[in-house]
């Protein structure tokens, strides 16, 4: 990047050198400095809804919203201050008021409860409970959808939920509404859930700084419990990273990971259907070998079960030739393991018959 791209900002009494355009949130992330936010979803700028971001710029004599005001040469920035911190206390005091049905005890029943960045934020800026309570109709949950519930009591309208599947997953399925001078987050989750284009993919439930979109499994474990072990998604090519959330030596759920292929999404496959099979009573533990005299399959050593196989292949090899064999891949292998696969086929079973699943 050019000189010419770059500008010179101080933050904090920190002078920093930033891309012209970028956010104050972004270029303060980049002098490792936070600043709290609700509405702003990784790199994309936020909407300014929540007002928990909001700095002073010297100058100016409002504050202005961190995710979503551009910086600019010279600009002089202040995260923290006492009025900084009293604004942040109201928004938050403001959020809260509608936020649970008002009830100081719910985040203790929420499933979100320890991993909710709505009460990170809150224990941060020491905000227990809201000053203006207000009456508060509670809005019936829609939770039609396999996957994916919505509780549209918990929602604080910060719109991460639409760009997550708008402008990441580009699936188009979320919107916002307007109900009176209010928004409101359109979440098809209801009975016609299936009529519509959503795909489960869980990237609105996974951007959700609240319990208002989640995922179902979320109800079998809590987020101290259980311990991130990163992996591979198998059911592809693509190769996502993801992180297994592992309680009691159990895989319970998984968790998109920010890896090349992904940058921290993952499809319905991905983050619903790649670890159930680990803990299958259906799942084969141990090699199976016929037995010819009862026709029935009985459990054999690793050892026995690959001589048999690799003198089964050398039979019919000499007997009928190389061309009465073929190996066929699963392109969700890794391309190492392809890689040797194919090669097994060219050297010992003298074959060129090699193919794969990525095009049946």
């Amino acid at each position: 990047m050019s000189n010419e791209n770059l500008v010179n900002v101080t933050i904090d009494g920190e002078r920093v050198c930033v891309p012209q355009g970028e956010t104050i949130l972004h270029a303060a992330l980049r002098a490792h400095i936070q600043i709290p936010r609700l509405c702003a979803l990784g790199n994309d700028a936020g909407v300014g809804m929540c007002r928990v971001c909001v700095v002073e710029v010297k100058g100016q004599d409002a504050l202005v919203t961190a995710c979503n005001t551009p910086v600019a040469e010279g600009m002089d920035i202040t995260t923290h201050s006492e009025r900084i911190d009293a604004s942040r206390r109201m928004s938050l005091s403001l959020i809260l008021a509608e936020h649970g049905l008002n009830s100081t005890n719910y985040c203790f029943s929420c499933r979100k409860n320890g991993d909710c960045q709505l009460q990170a934020v809150c224990n941060a800026l020491g905000v227990t409970e809201p000053a203006y309570p207000i009456p508060v109709q509670e809005k019936p949950h829609r939770d039609s959808n396999p996957f994916l519930e919505f509780d549209p009591n918990l929602c604080i309208r910060c719109q991460r939920c639409v760009v997550a599947c708008n402008d990441r997953a580009c699936n188009h399925t979320l919107h916002t509404a307007k109900r009176g001078a209010r928004i409101a987050i359109e979440a098809p989750f209801g009975p016609d859930w299936d009529t519509t284009n959503c795909e489960s993919c869980g990237c609105c439930a996974a951007a959700c700084p609240t319990g208002a979109i989640i995922e179902k499994r979320r109800a079998t474990y809590r987020s101290w419990e259980v311990t991130p072990v990163l992996t591979t998604c198998p059911h592809c090519g693509v190769g996502c990273q993801l992180e297994l959330l592992v309680k009691d030596n159990r895989v319970v759920d998984t968790r998109a990971y920010h890896g090349a292929s992904n940058k921290g999404l993952l499809c319905v496959k991905g983050r619903s259907a790649s670890f159930d099979f680990v803990s299958s009573g259906d799942r084969l533990t141990t090699p199976l070998v016929k037995n010819h005299d009862t026709g029935e399959f009985e459990p054999a050593s690793w050892d026995d079960a690959l001589d048999l196989v690799a003198r089964r292949f050398s039979e019919l090899r000499e007997e009928y030739g190389g061309d009465a064999l073929a190996a066929f891949a699963c392109s969700r292998s890794t391309d190492e393991d392809i890689y040797m696969l194919e090669k097994m086929a060219r050297t010992a079973f003298r074959t060129n018959n090699v193919d794969n699943c990525a095009r049946v």
